[in-house]
């Protein structure tokens, strides 16, 4: 079985634009109008490589049945991301447990790199965060962590409004955090917190009447914590 990674010279934990790159640069060096034909197989191998690491789906098989093949050498790609002492490495071995069904280690590794004050969108592809994030939110409603839920929603749904990526899935999202709000937050959160939750869902796509509905909340709930001062 080809190693994908060391025939584009890359590491397993390269991202898509450092994949297209390596490509990019091998290409040139193996293209048959400048190497020769001899050199056409190796072209051909060079172009499946990047067509089944280029495509997240396509990665992730490839990924798990490579590590199958590779146990004998000892190479782990979770032992890796786990030695690498970097914030990216750590946002790459949040989605790949999330990946994995590994929810819990997943949950672990986010809170030990400061949970919601981890930044993994600064270090994952877009796509690659989006789906991470909602999956993260999932599971975290789950096991009953419905404030951290929330936020993570909330987030995904503000860059979800400035450039679409769900598109149809995005009024599901939506509904969710409705249910969310009116089913599980209120009773887990302080007053002052609710107010800023409810701050934070006007402007990112719901519906007039829908923001109509939050800033009723956060103008009876603002009265409220006035009249208990």
């Amino acid at each position: 079985m080809e190693n994908h990674y060391e025939l584009l010279g890359i590491k397993p934990g390269a991202n898509t634009i450092e994949i297209k790159k390596a490509f990019r640069q091998k290409a040139k060096q193996l293209h048959p109008d400048i190497a020769g034909v001899v050199h056409a197989e190796a072209m051909r191998k060079l172009i499946a490589a990047y067509e089944a690491l280029s495509d997240i789906e396509r990665r992730f098989e490839y990924d798990k049945a490579y590590s199958v093949y590779v146990k004998k050498t000892g190479f782990d790609y979770r032992t890796w991301l786990n030695e690498q002492d970097t914030p990216e490495s750590k946002a790459k071995l949040v989605f790949y447990e999330l990946m994995r069904l590994e929810e819990d280690r997943a949950i672990e590794v986010w809170r030990e790199n400061g949970g919601l004050n981890f930044r993994m969108e600064e270090y994952l592809e877009r796509g690659d965060w989006m789906d991470c994030q909602y999956i993260l939110a999932e599971e975290l409603d789950k096991r009953e962590f419905y404030f951290e839920a929330f936020k993570l929603l909330a987030a995904l749904l503000a860059e979800e409004h400035r450039r679409p990526y769900f598109n149809l899935f995005t009024p599901e999202i939506k509904s969710y955090v409705k249910a969310l709000i009116r089913k599980k937050l209120k009773a887990v959160v302080d007053m002052e917190t609710w107010v800023d939750c409810m701050e934070s869902l006007i402007g990112i796509g719901f519906s007039k009447k829908e923001e109509n509905t939050f800033k009723e909340s956060i103008a009876q709930t603002s009265l409220k914590i006035r009249t208990q001062k």
